[in-house]
């Protein structure tokens, strides 16, 4: 395997880090008590990869089984214990755990703990994901038919 085509062609570099605090507020709260950093976007990244903090509240909550057709996604679990079903089994992940789930791949998450617990969402490509964030909480307003154009849109198939 060998390096990809280079993509910044200039004789030096830039100045173009970004830098996000710790302390900067989600971009989006759930009733649940969780919510979501939007830390890289798809559109920031150049659709290279998507980057999200994920923090889910002590309830039970999460999306179960599924699979994308065109990204791969993947969890570093940075608080709690989150459960990840990685196609055959649900595992307990707690901190410093890491699944990657290569597109066409079955999985969900769920935080069953009793307690908080947050992680990393990483997708590969960078697809917008922000709209299917921004849109779950609208789900139990739409019709069967919406509710599934919104998951096909959104590259996520349910079991």
């Amino acid at each position: 395997m060998s390096y990809p085509p280079a993509r910044h062609t200039g004789s030096a570099g830039e100045v173009s880090a970004v830098y996000r605090p710790a302390d900067v507020a989600p971009e989006l709260r759930y009733a649940s008590g969780g919510s979501c950093h939007y830390l890289a976007t798809g559109a920031s990244t150049n659709g290279q990869f998507g980057l999200y903090r994920w923090e889910m509240g002590p309830e039970p909550s999460g999306p179960d089984p599924h699979f994308h057709r065109s990204i791969s996604e993947s969890f570093y679990i940075l608080t709690g214990t989150v459960r990840i079903y990685d196609g055959t089994r649900w595992i307990d992940c707690s901190v410093g755990d890491w699944v990657h789930v290569p597109e066409g791949g079955l999985h969900g998450f769920r935080n069953e703990s009793g307690e908080p617990a947050s992680m990393l969402l990483h997708f590969s490509p960078g697809a917008p994901r922000e709209a299917y964030f921004e849109g779950l909480p609208d789900l139990a307003r739409k019709t069967p038919e919406e509710r599934d154009a919104f998951f096909v849109e959104h590259d996520t198939y349910w079991l």
